[in-house]
């Protein structure tokens, strides 16, 4: 009978493009066992390393404890550079691993935009056939001179191939939802390869600061010790004045804090992944320290502890070294309070930037005043009780750079500073805001 043939003719069709699809898939599958494994790879090579990374680390932490020496200083610096060397290799792992992945999702977004495809030509044919089918009345069929064995061979085969229809829909819309999240979780794998690739960047450029840093110091001590601890008594003094001056200079600032400004609760988060106070918001070195110190050693990603707009950044080393912030960055946020990072080694933002909480904006390190790589936080009330700004950034004179006249008569005038200065009320112990040890 002639439909009996069209059917049995379509089922020898769909089995050779079966037939001739799988050698295709056979392939992709082992092109993507094969990608899986160097993924793998990544994966083992980057445990590796952040295993070496924290043996660092360790080592630094220890290095910490001991009594400060040029020698000291000089391992520090060693250790910091082979750290930063690891990270840039973790990195470069990270990123050829999302390469990898990317590589692998693109192929199975193929394969599967493939299988929409040849699921919508059989659902085409598949409509075609049931149409040709239809054309001709069912009675028309029956009164026909084929045997009633035939007909009733061609009514199941339509029922057969309606039930594949329907069944080829209900996969084709499951295909199409997984195309939909392969290319969603591939954009957010583009995003991390962009975000890993500035990372890349950004150590690479600390690692040379770490090295400028090392032959600065044995330049200024020509690898003496006793060259060496005057330069530290130097640089403690300068970091005792500039305190003093600038703790002097903000207690004169009138501030009037509304406490209904000011949120309750824990509404920060931390600046770092790993958290050790080194240094609290209280009294220090007969003066006070407005601020909380977290151990981090350079490179260590900062974050911003909630949303807000970065009000500006700076480098204090510029102008007066070793005496302030060095590289620091200011934020407002939207919660009532505002937060300065200080002692960086990168600023990733710029003035007027929207940040996010817990989003990169700089880089650890160890500039300004700083007697080892840390970070600084301090955290302030935003406006006083007339809705006035409680802190700004602000320029002076510096008494710890002070002018001064050269040897042919040529006079230097004073250092000029900038950087975030608030009234002394206005400063609030970040460890208040921020969760709980």
């Amino acid at each position: 009978m002639k439909h009996y043939t069209d059917y049995k003719k379509l089922f020898n069709i769909l089995v050779l493009i079966i037939l001739l699809l799988l050698p295709v898939v056979f392939l992709s599958a082992q092109t993507a066992q094969e990608i899986r494994n160097k993924i793998d790879e990544k994966d083992g090579a980057i445990q590796k390393l952040e295993k070496e990374i924290a043996s660092y680390q360790s080592e630094l932490n220890g290095l910490g404890k001991q009594k400060d020496s040029l020698d000291k200083s000089l391992k520090e610096l060693d250790l910091t550079k082979k750290k930063l060397n690891a990270d840039i290799s973790v990195t470069q792992n990270k990123i050829d691993k999302t390469n990898l992945t990317i590589q692998n999702l693109s192929k199975d977004i193929g394969n599967k935009e493939g299988s929409i495809e040849n699921n919508l030509e059989a659902i085409r044919f598949q409509i075609k056939n049931v149409n040709e089918f239809e054309q001709v009345s069912i009675i028309e069929t029956i009164l026909s001179d084929d045997n009633f064995s035939s007909v009733w061979n061609d009514i199941n085969n339509i029922i057969t191939v309606r039930e594949k229809l329907r069944e080829n829909i209900v996969i084709l819309k499951q295909k199409k939802g997984e195309l939909e999240d392969t290319r969603q979780v591939t954009i957010d794998a583009k995003a991390e390869l962009t975000s890993l690739k500035s990372q890349l960047s950004d150590q690479q450029k600390i690692v040379v600061q770490n090295a400028n840093e090392k032959s600065k110091l044995l330049t200024q001590t020509k690898n003496n010790e006793a060259l060496y601890q005057k330069l530290v008594k130097e640089q403690l003094a300068k970091k005792q004045a500039f305190e003093k001056e600038l703790e002097d200079y903000e207690s004169q600032l009138k501030f009037i804090l509304d406490p209904s400004s000011i949120p309750s609760g824990r509404v920060l988060s931390w600046p770092l992944d790993s958290i050790y106070v080194s240094s609290p918001y209280a009294p220090r070195w007969g003066g006070f320290h407005r601020g909380t110190d977290f151990r981090a050693s350079v490179g260590t990603p900062v974050k911003s502890v909630a949303e807000g707009v970065v009000l500006g950044t700076g480098d204090t080393d510029l102008a007066c070294p070793k005496a302030s912030f060095g590289k620091w960055i200011f934020i407002e946020h939207s919660n009532g309070l505002s937060s300065t990072y200080a002692h960086l080694s990168q600023i990733k933002v710029k003035k007027g930037d929207k940040v996010s909480r817990g989003s990169v904006i700089g880089y650890s390190g160890n500039t300004g005043s700083s007697t080892g790589p840390h970070l600084h936080l301090s955290v302030y009330a935003s406006r006083d009780s007339k809705g006035d700004p409680a802190v700004n950034i602000g320029s002076f004179p510096s008494k710890s750079c002070p002018a001064r006249v050269l040897s042919d008569g040529t006079i230097v005038p004073a250092k000029i500073l900038t950087q975030p200065i608030a009234a002394t009320e206005a400063y609030l112990d970040p460890m208040r805001f921020l969760p709980s040890l």
